[in-house]
C-alpha cells in the first residue's frame, strides 16, 4: 500500500470529496499498461491481423490499445518501431486538437517521446515536428525513440525553452507544453514521485511551468493552439495556471478539447477566485475514473488572425557530392531530391521548407550516413526512416530463426542481390545489412541488439 504524505491526502480530500475513498482503492490496483500502433509503419487494420499484445482499445485514441504482454521491449515488433508503449492517460493530451497534416508542431518538453511520436503519427510525413528536451541524456533517448519509429521531417533539440523561442520564433501551428510537474498522478506507478512530493515542490513546479508556458507563446503562430498538460492534480499547477495565463493573455481563449477526450475525462475544477468562466473545459484523468494514471490538459487558442510570421532562415547552398546521389540511386526506389541536404557536415533527408541552422539541433531529419573517401556508410536512421523505399528488402517472419540471429547482431543467409538492404519483420523495418554473395552482414547497432 502506498504511504501518501499527509498534506497530499488533505489536499486530495478537498478536491475529490466523497470520491477520495475510490481514489485510494484505485491506487492499490496495478498500473494500467498500454501501447499505440505506429501508423507510420503499419495501419491499425494490418496490425490487428498480427496483434498478440492488446487487451481492448483505448476509447479516445484511434490507434491506442491496452497492453497484456510481459517484457514487450524485447519483442521484434518493438525493435521495429511497430508499437510505442505508453501510459494510456498520457495519450489523451495529443488527442485534444484535430491536427492538420501540414502543420508545424513543437513538443517543448518531449522526452522520452510518447507525445512526440503520437503527434507525428497525426501529422503524417509532410508535417514538421520539433521535439525539445533540455537534459542531454534524455534527449538521446528521445532521438532514439523517434529513430526507432522511422519518422520523417522531425528535429530534436536540446536547450531551455527560452533559448528555443529565439531559435524558432512564431514558427508553430500547435505546441505541446507537457510541463515538468510534481507528479501526483504518477504515485501508483512511480514510488520516487511519492518520496519527492512536498507542497514546496508543487509551488516550485508551478513557477517553472508558468515560465515554460510564457515561452510557448513566443513560439506560436497567430491562430495557433497550445496544449498544456501535466501529470499532477494540484490546482496551482493546473486550473490556477490556466486562469492566470488567460488573465495575462487576452488574445487567448480556453476551448473545449475534441469530444472523444471530453467523453472520457472529468471536468476541470472551478476554485475560489477563478475568473475563467469555462474552466470546466480543462480536463482531468483520475485512476478511479479512467483506466490509467493522473493527467490534466487544457487547450489554449490564439484568437488573432492567422499570419505566417516565421521568416525563413538563409542557408548558404551546399554543393552535394555526387557520391551521395549515386548511393541513393543504387539503394532506393524513390526519394525526393529536394530533401537531400547537408546538416552539421552529414547528408540528411529533411524538408527544405523548414530551415534549421547548423548547430541548433541535436538531430535534424533522417541522417543518411557518413561520407567516407569513396563510399557512404549508412546510418541506422536511414534504414528505419526510408526502409519502405529500399530496392533490396529482406522480410522475415516471427517464426524465421534468422530473425533472432539478426537481432543478436549475427550474419544471416539470404536470397537477395548484393548491396545495402533493409531487414524487416512482417513488413516493418528492423535495420540494415550489407548483402555480399548471399550473406547479409549485420549493421544493427550494438547498443540496440537483443540480450536474450
Amino acid at each position: 500500500m502506498i504511504n501518501l504524505p499527509q498534506e497530499f491526502e488533505t489536499r486530495m480530500k478537498t478536491l475529490l470529496g466523497e470520491e477520495f475513498t475510490d481514489y485510494i482503492k484505485a491506487l492499490e490496483e496495478p498500473p494500467v499498461k498500454a501501447f499505440r500502433v505506429n501508423t507510420r509503419k503499419i495501419s491499425v487494420a494490418d496490425f490487428l491481423k498480427i496483434d498478440r499484445f492488446s487487451n481492448g482499445r483505448i476509447p479516445y485514441v484511434e490507434n491506442g490499445f491496452y497492453l497484456d504482454y510481459e517484457k514487450i521491449g524485447n519483442h521484434p515488433y518493438h525493435h521495429a518501431g511497430m508499437i510505442y508503449v505508453q501510459e494510456p492517460a498520457a495519450m489523451a493530451p495529443a488527442e485534444c486538437v484535430e491536427i492538420e497534416p501540414d502543420w508545424c508542431v513543437l513538443d517543448m518538453c518531449a522526452a522520452p517521446g510518447g507525445k512526440s511520436t503520437q503527434l507525428k503519427n497525426k501529422l503524417g510525413d509532410k508535417g514538421v515536428l520539433v521535439s525539445n528536451e533540455i537534459i542531454s541524456s534524455r534527449c538521446k533517448i528521445l532521438t532514439g525513440n523517434i529513430e526507432r519509429m522511422g519518422l520523417k521531417n522531425t528535429v530534436t533539440t536540446c536547450m531551455d525553452t527560452k533559448k528555443l523561442a529565439r531559435v524558432f520564433p512564431n514558427a508553430f501551428d500547435l505546441i505541446m507544453c507537457d510541463a515538468p510537474c510534481s507528479g501526483e498522478g504518477m504515485f501508483r506507478k512511480e514510488e520516487i514521485a511519492v518520496s519527492e512530493w512536498s507542497e514546496e515542490n508543487v509551488k516550485m513546479c508551478a513557477q517553472r511551468q508558468a515560465e515554460i508556458l510564457e515561452n510557448a507563446v513566443k513560439h506560436l503562430k497567430n491562430g495557433g493552439y497550445i496544449i498544456y498538460a501535466t501529470c499532477t492534480f494540484s490546482l496551482e499547477e493546473n486550473e490556477m495556471m490556466i486562469d492566470s495565463f488567460l488573465q495575462n493573455h487576452p488574445e487567448f481563449e480556453l476551448v473545449k478539447p475534441c469530444e472523444r477526450v471530453v467523453e472520457n475525462t472529468a471536468d476541470g475544477i472551478a476554485f475560489d477566485g477563478c475568473e475563467c468562466e469555462n474552466i470546466q473545459y480543462t480536463r482531468r484523468c483520475y485512476p478511479h475514473k479512467t483506466k490509467g494514471e493522473g493527467q490534466f490538459m487544457a487547450v489554449l487558442h490564439n484568437t488573432l488572425p492567422y499570419t505566417q510570421t516565421r521568416k525563413k532562415a538563409e542557408k548558404k547552398p551546399t554543393k552535394l557530392d555526387n557520391l551521395i546521389f549515386d548511393f541513393l540511386n543504387d539503394t532506393l526506389e524513390f526519394y525526393e531530391k529536394d530533401n537531400i541536404q547537408i546538416y552539421n557536415g552529414n547528408p540528411v533527408y529533411f524538408t527544405p521548407d523548414f530551415p534549421v541552422q547548423d548547430g541548433t539541433a541535436f538531430s535534424c531529419g533522417i541522417t543518411i550516413g557518413e561520407v567516407k573517401k569513396n563510399y557512404i556508410l549508412p546510418h541506422h536512421q536511414f534504414f528505419m526512416g526510408l526502409g519502405d523505399s529500399f530496392k533490396r528488402k529482406i522480410n522475415l517472419t516471427l517464426e524465421d530463426e534468422r530473425l533472432s540471429k539478426y537481432l543478436h547482431g549475427e550474419e544471416i543467409s539470404v536470397d537477395c542481390p548484393n548491396g545495402w538492404a533493409v531487414v524487416m519483420v512482417d513488413g516493418c523495418t528492423l535495420g540494415g545489412a550489407k548483402v555480399v554473395n548471399g550473406v547479409a552482414k549485420n549493421h544493427y547497432p550494438k547498443g540496440l541488439r537483443s540480450k536474450l
